[in-house]
């Protein structure tokens, strides 16, 4: 039987860009919601780096792309529209990303918990987590509708401890931009980015505490991170 470990007793990860590629399935979506209102494509790449912060922040970086202003009120009513479109297709070009369902395994067989935290709004959060087989290993599931502020801000991440039972400085985020890095940070959690996400910034200049290529990787390699000091 394996014992509870002592450090990291949860790990905490990111959903896009990190434990999946949803990406072709983000830029579908929106792709779809531009032409409804007559506007045009964007390139994945573009829709690669607007990613990150929420659907409304996603909205308004596409009119930002378009050289267009957008007031909140219509932002919201077009994210409203876009996400009914993207829940319609959430997991058909979405794809895990390399190594995740083995580094989900081998954590839970150390008996750490596991959680998702994510930008996201949780009921598309669930809806992947369940086709690819990983929501009955996650303890805990915080989208980014559950009301505490989005990454970058450590509010997400605060509440999924509280809601384990334990403090942040005894968890591990796993991410792959900055907004994952600077609300771990901010949170006072150690933090492990992934390459290969969706960042417009280089992942080895984020200051994480280590950067990997695979999430599969990451079980023998978590005697490298260091524990946050209290």
């Amino acid at each position: 039987m394996s014992e509870t470990p002592s450090w990291p007793r949860a790990v905490l990860f990111d959903l896009d860009g990190t434990l999946v590629d949803s990406l072709p399935d983000i830029h579908a979506a929106l792709n779809q919601t531009m032409e409804s209102l007559g506007e045009p494509p964007f390139t994945i790449e573009a829709v690669g780096r607007m990613v990150g912060q929420g659907v409304q922040v996603l909205i308004g970086r596409a009119y930002e792309g378009l050289g267009k202003e957008i007031d909140v009120a219509t932002r919201d009513k077009i994210a409203e529209r876009y996400l009914a479109i993207y829940s319609a297709r959430a997991t058909e070009l979405t794809t895990l990303n390399a190594g995740a369902t083995d580094a989900v395994r081998l954590l839970a067989e150390r008996n750490i918990a596991l959680g998702v935290v994510t930008n996201k709004p949780a009921a598309e959060t669930a809806d992947i987590l369940a086709h690819f087989g990983l929501a009955d290993r996650m303890a805990v599931v915080v989208g980014g509708d559950a009301g505490p502020r989005k990454k970058p801000a450590p509010d997400l991440l605060i509440h999924a401890c509280r809601q384990l039972g334990i403090e942040p400085g005894e968890a591990l985020f796993v991410g792959d931009s900055e907004n994952d890095v600077e609300a771990a940070q901010a949170a006072g959690m150690a933090v492990v980015a992934m390459r290969g996400g969706y960042t417009a910034t280089g992942i080895e200049a984020l200051g994480a505490d280590l950067v990997l290529d695979r999430l599969d990787e990451m079980p023998a390699r978590l005697g490298e991170v260091r524990r946050p000091v209290a």
